[in-house]
């Protein structure tokens, strides 16, 4: 199976998830890639669109090698992965402030003008992505969605490796995926446009989805 971009494998997802449109869903994207997609399942579903921040840990000069994940609240580590590649105590403490230095600083971006974060608690949420790899920053946002105290979760992808799927199919209640190869390379391997998505992008996909939802996110 291919996608022709982000949006397209956003459509088609959405079928799959129509199930949801009676549980008054929330729609959380991954940023920045998995914002696109995502807004394709809200705007079919009807339902608010709004983001949760996570950042994957890896190694320097290893960005294909996930070794866990940052997200509010939440800090996952694969300790065994760790070890084995000899990285110490402290260098992981420098890697995970690093990244949620940056991970707030995307916060205030996609939060500029005042707008809260989203209550969760007794909601259905259904997280988005583009694709699903090692599933650690989809496994850290799933940790903070639950801390948040929602309902139910469904994790919704276009594509995800098998081992993806190991990690996080026992932490939520659902997963709706389009797309699990025998041999999977990369998430954008399956996509015939996989250009980056920007911040400017992102900012004016959530603008669009209030401007059709309003208020319904409800706030914190």
């Amino acid at each position: 199976m291919r996608f022709p971009d982000r949006k397209a494998a956003g459509r088609l997802l959405a079928r799959k998830l129509a199930q949801y449109r009676d549980q008054r869903p929330l729609v959380l994207a991954l940023p920045r890639s998995g914002v696109p997609v995502a807004y394709e399942v809200a705007r079919a579903l009807g339902a608010p669109l709004d983001i949760v921040v996570a950042q994957r840990i890896w190694p320097p000069g290893r960005p294909e090698l996930g070794i866990g994940a940052v997200a509010p609240q939440i800090t996952l580590v694969d300790r065994k992965t760790v070890a084995k590649l000899g990285i110490t105590p402290r260098y992981l403490r420098l890697l995970v402030s690093e990244l949620r230095l940056e991970m707030n600083t995307r916060l205030r971006l996609y939060r500029r003008g005042g707008r809260r974060r989203p209550r969760l608690t007794g909601r259905t949420v259904i997280l988005v992505d583009d694709g699903l790899a090692s599933g650690w920053t989809a496994r850290a946002a799933i940790d903070s969605i639950r801390r948040a105290r929602a309902r139910r979760v469904v994790l919704a992808v276009p594509v995800a490796s098998r081992a993806g799927l190991q990690l996080i199919t026992p932490k939520v209640d659902a997963c709706v995926c389009l797309h699990r190869p025998v041999r999977f390379g990369y998430v954008g391997d399956v996509y015939d446009d996989f250009s980056p998505t920007s911040d400017e992008e992102v900012v004016e996909l959530l603008k669009r989805a209030r401007s059709w939802r309003g208020t319904g996110a409800g706030r914190a």
